[in-house]
Order: structure tokens, then sequence, then C-alpha cells
């Protein structure tokens, strides 16, 4: 990966809200949208997030609006240390990261690690994994689908 354009285009915007069914009642009336699922994270058995290079117990409560070809999602932290919850913290509710789709994780991490991004926190959901990186204060996540079994 030589620069930023091998990331692709952006695929989603994230924003860490305090109450994420008011925060999605908001924007479904803003954009004219129904309201969408609210999901909550998988616990660390299935998860295995890692804050900071050591594990975590973080979960979020999430909802994704599909806005064309970007995704706009909501997270609530709701347990644990996180990136979610730092930045809620510090930033209150704003725009969290910036989400690009790859095809190998590890080698885009290498590669971002490489131009002096730090890696934040890591993990997996269902069908893939994902990793958030940051760099002066913007966080990018990186989001790898994984092959199904047959």
């Amino acid at each position: 990966m030589s620069d930023v354009s091998a990331l692709g285009p952006i695929v989603q915007v994230g924003m860490v809200v305090k109450d994420i069914e008011k925060a999605a009642r908001r924007w479904a009336a803003l954009l004219g949208s129904p309201m969408p699922e609210v999901i909550v994270t998988a616990p660390w058995e299935q998860a295995h997030t890692e804050y900071r290079g050591a594990p975590t117990p973080a979960r979020a409560k999430l909802a994704f609006f599909h806005l064309g070809q970007v995704d706009l999602e909501l997270i609530e932290p709701i347990d644990g240390p996180s990136t979610w919850q730092d930045h809620l913290q510090t930033h209150g509710e704003s725009i969290h990261h910036v989400a690009f789709r790859v095809q190998d994780m590890e080698e885009v991490i290498a590669a971002l690690e490489a131009k002096g991004l730090s890696l934040l926190q890591r993990g997996d959901y269902t069908g893939g994994r994902y990793a958030y990186l940051e760099d002066s204060g913007a966080i990018i996540e990186l989001l790898e689908d994984l092959p199904t079994s047959p």
C-alpha cells in the first residue's frame, strides 16, 4: 500500500452518542428514514476485542442508516474501556471515525503503522473483523469481510 488511495472509498461514518434510541429517532426524522434496528455487540468471548493492546470487555449498541454508498453508524458505548467511551468522554457526541473496506487487514494495519498511525482497538463481528487506527486525533476504521464456510 503506497498511499491512502489504496484504501478505497469511504464506506462508513461513525458517530458516538450517549443515547442510541434518542439519536436514532433524531437521525431517522432528519433523513426521512425508518428507525434502524439497534443491535448490541458480542461479548469478549465472541468478539475478542482488544483496546490499546489488551483484552477488554468493551461492548456497544449500534444502529446503521444505509445512505447509498456510505453507512451512518451510531455507537453508544455500554461496557468496558474502548475508543468509543474515550471519544465520548473527551469530545461528547460527535463523529468518531471514517471506515474503509479492506482485503487484507493485517497488511493494511502494518502499512498504516509504518506511516505513523497507532492501532487503538480491534475485534471481530459476525462475518468480519474491524480495527481502529489513529493519527493526530483522526480515527480510521478498517473493515474486512471474512470468507463464509460452504
